[in-house]
């Protein structure tokens, strides 16, 4: 097994760290490194997911390009190559997990788009019938298909949990058009991820996005459609009425829980088998959605 890549250093100004990725500044520009560190329950955990950062980096270059007639995003390259002469003296150790991209002025906003009935969503629902302000039929179940993709945004939280945000709060935080903008946009995104990934035997449950402002215009930024931003599910073994298997990081959440570990630091050391476990995963749903369509 491949070694994982815990933290990257370069000769430049670091403009943040976070739970995956390291964030430089060159030349007006700016370099996203996904390392594979691997957090749960608000923890970095002391061991990572061996080339987890590049499966991240492949899809999301996957899905910018494949959206980029739905919104413009902000990825120069990934080609490390083509990157400054900082970058590729480390190259080594960057090539594949590694995005040049432009900078923006990040709207505060978590554009989260719902297709079924599952998480906090699930949690919310049973409590009002709505989430985030849309109120929903009554009767649905736990991974209940909903009517329609619905749009619920969340605050973007620098720590701790991400809050809930009905409509009209996005409209007092960025305005009433850039709100319309973010909604809109956001679940044509969702629609056109959501058809491609049924195509290939996948359903998209949820997922979130970032966008930014380039020149008054809104670009979609950070990662996209990644099983770290989104619920995945397998349509051959989908079941409304229970929870489902995603293809994320569940296996190593379901682990801890077990462990009898109490959510604070220092987290536990994970067993190889549930390493190699979680890499299998992010690896299967990779491959399932760049590869070729299933057979209907």
């Amino acid at each position: 097994m491949e070694r994982a890549v815990l933290r990257v250093d370069l000769p430049l100004r670091r403009r943040a760290s976070g739970k995956v990725r390291e964030v430089f500044e060159t030349d007006g520009k700016i370099l996203l490194v996904a390392t594979d560190r691997l957090s749960a329950f608000d923890v970095i955990l002391s061991q990572g997911i061996p080339g987890r950062g590049k499966i991240l980096t492949q899809l999301s270059e996957f899905w910018f390009r494949r959206l980029e007639k739905v919104c413009p995003n902000h990825l120069v390259t990934t080609d490390v190559e083509k990157m400054p002469e900082a970058v590729r003296r480390s190259a080594e150790v960057l090539r594949g997990r590694t995005m040049l991209v432009r900078a923006l002025d990040i709207v505060p906003v978590e554009c989260v788009v719902r297709g079924y009935l599952a998480g906090s969503g699930w949690k919310e629902y049973r409590e009002s019938g709505s989430v985030c302000g849309v109120q929903l039929p009554a009767g649905l179940v736990e991974s209940a298909k909903l009517p329609a993709p619905i749009f619920t945004p969340t605050t973007k939280a620098h720590a701790g949990h991400d809050l809930p945000l009905t409509y009209a709060q996005v409209e007092d935080q960025v305005g009433a058009h850039t709100a319309s903008s973010l909604r809109d946009l956001s679940l044509a995104i969702y629609r056109a991820g959501a058809a491609h990934a049924q195509k290939h035997g996948i359903l998209l449950a949820d997922t979130k996005f970032e966008f930014g402002l380039a020149d008054g215009r809104l670009v979609l930024a950070d990662e996209a459609l990644t099983p770290d931003s989104s619920r995945y599910w397998d349509a051959n073994t989908y079941a409304p009425g229970r929870p489902q298997d995603s293809f994320d990081k569940q296996i190593v959440r379901d682990w801890l829980e077990q462990s009898g570990w109490n959510k604070s630091p220092p987290p536990p050391d994970l067993p190889a088998a549930v390493i190699e476990k979680a890499g299998r995963r992010y690896r299967e749903i990779a491959d399932r959605l760049m590869g070729a369509p299933t057979p209907a």
